[in-house]
């Protein structure tokens, strides 16, 4: 499977640079000439294939027009993430996922040490190596959610998994268009409370003079502020909180590592 969608990938690559190169010329030399440059990475991974493959097999899953089953699983838990996000999660979630090795080709080469090797790879081998490293990253960013999950306490719904998103949000904006008439019509409510009427100041109490700082003055204002800030550092901490708790932690990581290289089978306690 990570073959095939390897090959995908190469003729996806193709079919952007034509686009991209535009293929318009007039003159009919310069066409196939283009065409033949279009398809170099086709064309490569298939002499390669032909190369080592002896049944045909893996020369097979070039014509390959089936769905992927781990890619489709993968963009049906990414759309389930994505049900309880606003716009501005959302815009994070979309920007991350646009992220690549390819976009860091050199710190991709510094990491790999390139400089170091005899045969230096060339940009087709670059980009295979960075969608390798991808779809290596995907699959331990999959396996890590499952962990996370499994670790978690199961305390919601059983069938949340069979709810659409369009159930959601009518349910949602239901709720929310029964609950605006009975907070209108609640007496009790702080909409309609009015405010309370202040006490005027006895006569026994001496006025402050405007040079003294009193409960009114500076001093109060700094407390005031000083409140505020301890309050927007508390809620900035929860924040920072709730997100580290709904973040993957290496120990989800080293678990996924650990099932990823475990072997299954009946026999597999007798392996080595």
């Amino acid at each position: 499977k990570k073959l095939c969608r390897l090959l995908k990938y190469m003729a996806f690559r193709d079919y952007k640079s034509k686009i991209l190169k535009g293929i318009e010329e007039d003159d009919t030399e310069e066409k196939l000439v283009n065409l033949n440059n279009a398809n170099k990475r086709q064309k490569l991974a298939q002499d390669f294939l032909n190369s080592i493959d002896q049944t045909g097999e893996l020369l097979a899953l070039m014509e390959d027009d089936e769905i992927d089953e781990v890619k489709q699983e993968r963009m049906e838990r990414a759309e389930k993430q994505t049900r309880s996000m606003d716009s501005a999660q959302y815009a994070e979630f979309c920007e991350s996922r646009q992220l690549s090795f390819s976009k860091k080709a050199s710190k991709f080469r510094d990491w790999l040490d390139c400089s170091s090797m005899e045969i230096k790879p060339n940009a087709v081998a670059m980009e295979i190596l960075a969608y390798l490293a991808y779809e290596t990253v995907a699959q331990l960013v999959d396996l890590a959610l499952l962990v996370k999950q499994d670790m978690a306490p199961k305390t919601c719904d059983p069938f949340a998994h069979a709810v659409s998103a369009a159930y959601i949000h009518n349910r949602n904006t239901s709720e929310l268009l029964v609950q605006t008439p009975f907070l209108k019509s609640n007496p009790d409510s702080p909409e309609n409370t009015p405010p309370a009427t202040p006490n005027p100041p006895s006569a026994g109490t001496p006025h402050q003079s405007k040079g003294q700082p009193g409960a009114l003055g500076n001093g109060s204002l700094g407390l005031d502020m000083g409140k505020t800030k301890q309050r927007k550092r508390k809620k900035s901490a929860a924040a920072g909180g709730i997100e580290s708790n709904d973040a993957i932690q290496p120990g989800h990581i080293r678990e996924a590592i650990r099932r990823y290289s475990h072997k299954i089978g009946p026999l597999s306690p007798f392996t080595v």
